[in-house]
């Protein structure tokens, strides 16, 4: 049986990851909202999984692939420094230049105030899940099914507490339960785009790989430190907050270990 191309397993993957974040909203429909500690926690597993992430499936895969393209020179490192750093400064620029809000900071950007609370948020979240999906796809397109789905696996596990954390921020701004299932839900849709452009770059030039990797690990590496540690620190629980973050890279290693 003809396996699927990594551009095919690379969108479904990431759309797979992404639809999880619906099903993390799910108890905003019934009534199910966990208090702030447990959000908390939940917040922290996901830094957790996208920590272990951005190493174990993504820079040291960076370097080996360099390892085989230009030997075992400084030069492997040198493009996953660079990488990283460029993957951090890109986020780190949309971040600067589109207003959105950061869960419950408030409003930020010059134009914030004429948009609808409802936009800035999708503009949040899309800022936040876009590295994601692009790192699913680099994935699932550098060393297929093998390779992508321990990511995409992870990836889908810390959007549910994602999805959670979006809807029960739209019930405080006093949505309905539906239209906060329904935004949160949307917001996981972006990944197969991310999923998409990262899959086809490196299937088109293998040169591409090694940059690509640590280009998605650095983008998820700014989206942990400046969005989700903050956020889980914030309200006093920084103990939750660890043990989550260490609960989900242990899970994440484990699953890369074991099904990568």
């Amino acid at each position: 049986m003809e396996t699927a191309s990594p551009i095919v397993l690379a969108f479904l993957g990431s759309l797979a990851a992404g639809l999880l974040t619906a099903v993390g909203a799910l108890p905003a429909l019934f009534g199910k909202v966990p208090g702030r500690a447990f959000r908390d926690l939940a917040l922290g597993f996901a830094a957790g999984v996208m920590l272990s992430a951005s190493f174990f499936s993504l820079i040291i895969p960076s370097l080996e692939a360099s390892e085989l393209l230009y030997g075992g020179s400084a030069l492997p490192a040198v493009i996953a420094c660079l990488s990283i750093l460029t993957g951090i400064g890109a986020i780190a620029l949309l971040n600067e230049r589109l207003p959105h809000e950061h869960f419950q900071q408030g409003r930020e950007g010059p134009e914030a105030a004429s948009l609808r609370r409802v936009w800035l948020f999708i503009i949040a979240i899309t800022i936040h899940n876009f590295p994601e999906g692009l790192a699913v796809g680099v994935s699932f397109g550098a060393g297929g099914f093998e390779k992508g789905l321990p990511l995409a696996i992870g990836i889908g596990l810390q959007n549910m507490p994602e999805g959670l954390a979006v809807a029960i921020s739209l019930l405080g701004e006093g949505y309905s339960k539906w239209k906060a299932w329904t935004i949160a839900s949307l917001t996981g849709l972006v990944e197969p785009i991310g999923g998409l452009l990262g899959a086809s770059i490196v299937s088109i030039s293998q040169p591409f790989l090694p940059w690509g990797l640590a280009f998605a690990a650095g983008a998820m590496l700014y989206v942990i430190s400046h969005e989700i540690i903050p956020e889980t620190h914030r309200n006093g629980h920084q103990n939750k907050a660890t043990l989550g973050l260490s609960i989900g890279l242990v899970i994440m290693l484990f699953l890369d270990a074991s099904l990568g």
